[in-house]
């Protein structure tokens, strides 16, 4: 009843049906027709304005939830964000819980980018408060995401590998994230063959997929590759750049180094008259020669000549 209940809540007041007590679940997750995108996310708030009573909240009286679903965004992106809401004002809710242990705080499901910018402001965060359990903040925090703009690869793995670790069960988390059991799977590997402070370095690098993040966490367990990753992204000149170049900076550094095939030396070859006319080295697939031309000057062009002849005497050798 309580997953009934959750995602009848979650699907809105159009999924309610006229019978009192009684509702047709529409899973937001797995519905074919549900309005996506911005205009998905735009239809969505219109309804939770329509539904729910908004209150003006003190920024400093909400906190972040157990498990935060977006890494910390690049400050140029953020700031132009930031400008937009103090210039036009807050246009849509966050959502909110009473905090689950203590009483007179706020526990944010979604909007934290909104709830930063209008505390930068100086502003009353609007906000709609709805009791919610820690499963259904999950849910609803997907929900809006998958509405939004996409979470990164790595965000939505190491959010997938941290709800796994706090306790939430996977059907939970496959319906947060909109996946299935196989692609579940996926992202907590990723995330957990992956040190969480260098992914929380690095950022969102949104440009950057599942293959190079994999390849990354293969690089990162040699050696000291790992120790030498957070040095660099200590310095203030690689925080400063975008989380894409970030990772691709990190990725090179990481890179396993190529080993040098160290050439045996050369063997100088003396003739009968004390003329080194030449020199060789071999390994197991190749003899090189190396003819001198100064001190035998005709030596490589007589040589070169001969060789069909030293090659079919060599042949009526071996038969």
């Amino acid at each position: 009843m309580a997953r009934k209940h959750l995602l009848s809540d979650l699907a809105g007041p159009k999924a309610q049906s006229a019978g009192e007590g009684e509702a047709t679940v529409q899973d937001p997750v797995t519905s074919q027709y549900a309005p996506r995108g911005a205009i998905g996310a735009v239809s969505r708030s219109i309804e939770l304005l329509k539904s729910q009573s908004l209150t003006d909240l003190d920024p400093d009286l909400i906190d972040s939830p157990s498990v935060i679903d977006r890494l910390d965004e690049d400050g140029e992106q953020f700031e132009e964000f930031a400008r937009n809401i103090r210039e036009n004002g807050q246009q849509v809710p966050i959502l909110v819980r009473p905090h689950p242990s203590i009483d007179g705080r706020y526990q944010i499901a979604y909007g934290r980018r909104r709830l930063r910018a209008v505390k930068a402001a100086g502003l009353k965060v609007k906000a709609a408060v709805r009791t919610m359990t820690d499963d259904e903040l999950v849910l609803a925090q997907g929900q809006e995401n998958s509405a939004r703009q996409d979470l990164s690869f790595i965000e939505r793995a190491l959010y997938a590998a941290e709800l796994e670790a706090k306790g939430f069960q996977r059907p939970v988390i496959m319906a947060a994230l909109a996946v299935d059991k196989s692609n579940l799977s996926r992202l907590i590997q990723a995330a957990t063959q992956l040190p969480a402070d260098i992914i929380r370095g690095i950022g969102a690098a949104p440009k950057t997929g599942r293959d190079r993040w994999g390849e990354l966490g293969t690089r990162l367990s040699k050696d000291d590759a790992a120790d030498r990753a957070r040095a660099l992204l200590s310095d203030e000149e690689v925080k400063a750049l975008p989380s894409d170049e970030r990772f691709a900076r990190i990725f090179e550094l990481a890179a396993p180094k190529k080993v040098k095939k160290e050439k045996s030396a050369a063997t100088t070859w003396q003739a009968d008259d004390g003329v080194k006319a030449a020199s060789f080295r071999q390994d197991k697939r190749t003899l090189t020669l190396i003819i001198d031309k100064k001190a035998a000057p005709e030596f490589g062009d007589y040589l070169m000549s001969m060789l069909p002849e030293i090659y079919a005497s060599f042949k009526k050798t071996k038969q």
